[in-house]
């Protein structure tokens, strides 16, 4: 990744950033700070992942999507043996560059330490929250975790953490905060800031109608998704790959509502439809599989009732495909 910016002339230099690392809720943490800052007339880049519709939601200058391919148009000559992670990564850091931002905020992608967006400097970092994920790639344990996810901090000089948990693996040449999004803002500010923000991100809490479409794929993820959810009668269409806390996902899940259509997304690692709906059979009282998404949310709503689509982004991204 660093030997691809090299040739790219070391975009990321360009600007300041604020990097953005946990277990869930980066993407509307980053949306969230890019709005606090647009409204302190700053000029604001914005990189997310993954995408829903389309992949031009990962690139965003000034409160709009970016021109995707003529972003990846600057890397692709550069970009042999690099990874589609590191290129859009790159690319978005390119645009940054050229857009001439004041400052970019930056979403990592898994982890932290070898994440590919671990090449900017950031003076600013937030962690949402820590909560076990890619047991097999991050660590066993949250603290293991957390030090994944802190070290991106290697430059920091405000990390903002959502307790105490974890405050000691931060740098010491780092102070620390507690808070959020808006902490992180005027942590890179240096002052407060007033008013609060809205923002939407498809696929997170995305209200359509009565439907709720979220892309919740830890039981963590599943906690914040019911705090927000207006009933607990939905009819539930799920897909989860199959490397998650299945088990605990749907424990969770089970708090939504009684009926779930079990059905997978085209990511090669979603449980099958007939596996899910398996597992999903002990914490529901009305469990089918279908295995085509679409097919499946036509039978959610066959049901009758308000739909939750969750478990997994890539579900989101398939149906959004087909629309």
């Amino acid at each position: 990744m660093r030997a691809l910016l090299a040739h790219l002339g070391d975009p990321q230099r360009a600007y300041p950033s604020i990097h953005v690392v946990g277990s869930v809720g980066k993407g509307t943490a980053v949306r969230t700070i890019e709005e606090l800052l647009r409204r302190e007339r700053l000029r604001v880049g914005a990189y997310l992942s993954p995408h829903v519709r389309g992949w031009s939601e990962r690139i965003r200058v000034d409160g709009r999507e970016a021109d995707f391919e003529a972003a990846i148009g600057r890397v692709r000559p550069h970009a042999e043996g690099a990874t589609q992670f590191e290129v859009l990564t790159a690319a978005a850091l390119v645009e940054f560059a050229a857009a001439g931002v004041d400052v970019a905020v930056v979403e990592a992608g898994l982890g932290g330490r070898l994440d590919a967006t671990n090449v900017v400097d950031a003076p600013v970092v937030l962690v949402t929250n820590v909560s076990l994920e890619h047991t097999d790639v991050l660590g066993d344990t949250p603290e293991q975790i957390a030090k994944e996810k802190l070290a991106v901090a290697h430059a920091a000089r405000v990390v903002v953490l959502p307790d105490n948990n974890f405050a000691r693996l931060v740098p010491p040449s780092a102070r620390i905060v507690l808070g959020g999004a808006r902490e992180a803002a005027e942590a890179f500010l240096e002052r407060e800031v007033d008013g609060d923000v809205q923002v939407s991100l498809p696929g997170r809490f995305e209200r359509r109608g009565e439907d709720v479409w979220d892309g919740a794929h830890t039981p963590v993820a599943v906690e914040w998704l019911l705090e927000r959810l207006p009933r607990r009668d939905y009819v539930l269409c799920v897909s989860i790959l199959r490397d998650k806390d299945v088990d605990g996902i749907l424990r969770g899940l089970s708090e939504a509502g009684r009926t779930l259509v079990a059905t997978q997304s085209t990511n090669p690692r979603a449980l099958p439809a007939g596996e899910l709906a398996a597992r999903a059979a002990p914490h529901f009282d009305r469990v089918e599989a279908v295995d085509d998404a679409v097919a499946a949310l036509a039978r959610a709503h066959q049901v009758g009732g308000a739909v939750l689509v969750t478990g997994s982004l890539y579900l989101l991204a398939d149906l959004s495909k087909r629309e």
